[in-house]
């Protein structure tokens, strides 16, 4: 094969359709849209979720529940992601973003008990679970709530 060879896949380059652009294309004309009414015009059409005046889904369906603006998302790391590092190391926050553990901060970081830790580390972090707690401390390590 040679580089003038080359060509794409059957049926994976198609030429888009160009409306109103004369009656032998089959969309000239009207250009697809049919003989007038709304969705003929320019800019017609309806907004999403309507459903011709009769009363939406959306607003035929009670309202549940609310958001809580002061909520706090924690970036979660599992204990087995901290068999990453070597045994005594410290590990922080920083640390976690700096290696690629976590990708994004948030509120800060919690770890969780899924997994099984090796290594002899002291863990810093925001938050952790009973589980990862008695793990880490199980492996030897030790927990500090920052």
């Amino acid at each position: 094969m040679k580089l003038h060879e080359l060509q794409p896949a059957p049926g994976s380059r198609k030429e888009r359709n160009r409306v109103g652009r004369g009656i032998g294309s089959g969309n000239g004309k009207t250009s697809g849209r049919g003989q007038k009414g709304q969705k003929a015009r320019s800019g017609g059409g309806v907004r999403i979720g309507f459903e011709g005046g009769q009363t939406p889904l959306f607003r035929r369906l009670p309202k549940r529940g609310f958001t809580n603006i002061n909520r706090k998302e924690y970036a979660i790391v599992n204990l087995d992601a901290l068999n990453r590092f070597e045994d005594g190391t410290e590990v922080t926050p920083e640390l976690l973003l700096e290696t690629g553990v976590v990708s994004k901060l948030k509120a800060g970081v919690k770890i969780l008990g899924n997994g099984q830790i090796e290594k002899k580390l002291t863990v810093k972090a925001h938050k952790f679970s009973s589980a990862a707690k008695e793990a880490i401390e199980a492996a030897g390590g030790k927990t500090e709530v920052i």
